[in-house]
C-alpha cells in the first residue's frame, strides 16, 4: 500500500507536471508529455478473463472517462488465454496516483463491478497483475488512435537496454528520426513510453495499430527496405547490439470494450 509520504510525494509531482503543461501551452512550447499505466492481467481461467473484460467494459472505462482518463485500451493475445493488457493515459502523474482512490470513491463504478470488485478469495476475479509507469516520448508526447477498423490489429514491442545511458541512446535515435521513418511506412504508432517504473529497466515500450494484418505486414516491409531507415541504422552510436539487449514482441487484438 502506498505510504502517506509517497503520496504526497506524487501528488506534488502531478501538481508540477499540471503546471509545467499550462505554463508550455501559454508559452506556445511543445506539449506536455502524457504518462501511462500499462498493465497486465493474469487469468487463469475462461471465465476469470470474461469476467475481466466484462468489468473494464461495464464499469471501469466508463469511470476512467469520468475522471479525465481517455480512452482506454483493452488487449487480448488472439492465441493465449492471458495476460490481458489494459493501457491507460494519464495527463499527469496525480491522475495515476489518484485513480484507485477515485474510482472507489464513484458509486455508479462500485455497483456496476460489483461482482469483479467483490470477488472472493476462494474465486478470485484474476490471479495476479503486473504494471508498469510509462512516460511519453518528447517525440510523441500524446497518445494516437490510428486504426479504427473491426479488423485492426496491434503491436507491443519492449525494448530493453545493458544500461541507463544506452537507453537513452535508444530513445534517441526514435525522437531524432526513427518515429518519422515510422509514420512514412505505415507503422502508425499509438504511443511510445519509457519506463519510470517497472519491471527489466531500462527500457521502454511502444504500441503500433494496424487496420488489418496485412497492412501490418506490407509497413514492416516497407521498413525494412526503406533508404532513410538503413542510413539510420547503419551510424555506428546506434548500432544494436551496443544499445539493446532484449526485444519483446507481442501481436495483439482489442477487447470489444477497448477505445483504442
Amino acid at each position: 500500500m502506498m505510504g502517506r509520504r509517497s503520496f504526497l510525494a506524487m501528488t506534488a509531482a502531478g501538481a508540477a507536471w499540471m503546471g509545467a503543461a499550462e505554463t508550455a501551452r501559454a508559452a506556445g512550447e511543445a506539449p506536455v508529455r502524457e504518462c501511462y499505466e500499462l498493465r497486465a492481467y493474469e487469468v487463469e481461467t475462461e471465465a476469470q478473463k470474461a469476467g475481466l473484460l466484462a468489468y473494464w467494459g461495464d464499469a471501469a472505462i466508463p469511470a476512467c472517462n469520468r475522471l479525465g482518463v481517455h480512452p482506454v485500451g483493452v488487449f487480448v493475445a488472439p492465441d493465449a488465454l492471458s495476460p490481458v493488457y489494459v493501457l491507460l493515459p494519464h495527463a499527469s502523474l496525480e491522475s495515476v496516483g489518484s485513480l484507485t482512490e477515485n474510482l472507489l470513491a464513484d458509486a455508479a463504478h462500485l455497483a456496476a463491478g460489483a461482482a469483479f470488485l467483490d470477488a472472493p478469495a476462494a474465486n478470485p476475479a484474476y490471479k495476479r497483475m503486473e504494471s508498469s509507469l510509462l512516460k511519453a516520448f518528447a517525440g510523441m508526447p500524446k497518445l494516437e488512435r490510428p486504426a479504427e477498423s473491426a479488423t485492426r490489429v496491434f503491436q507491443l514491442r519492449i525494448y530493453e537496454s545493458p544500461s541507463v545511458k544506452t537507453g537513452q541512446k535508444k530513445i534517441e535515435m526514435f525522437n531524432t528520426a526513427e518515429i518519422g521513418i515510422f509514420r512514412k511506412v505505415g507503422l502508425h504508432p499509438v504511443f511510445f513510453g519509457e519506463a519510470l517504473v517497472g519491471a527489466r529497466m531500462p527500457n521502454f515500450t511502444y504500441m503500433l495499430g494496424f487496420e488489418s494484418a496485412d497492412a501490418q505486414k506490407a509497413a514492416w516491409d516497407a521498413f525494412r527496405n526503406d533508404p532513410d531507415w538503413l542510413e539510420l541504422r547503419a551510424r555506428p552510436e546506434y548500432a544494436d547490439d551496443e544499445i539493446l539487449c532484449g526485444i519483446t514482441n507481442i501481436v495483439l487484438s482489442p477487447a470489444e470494450c477497448s477505445q483504442i
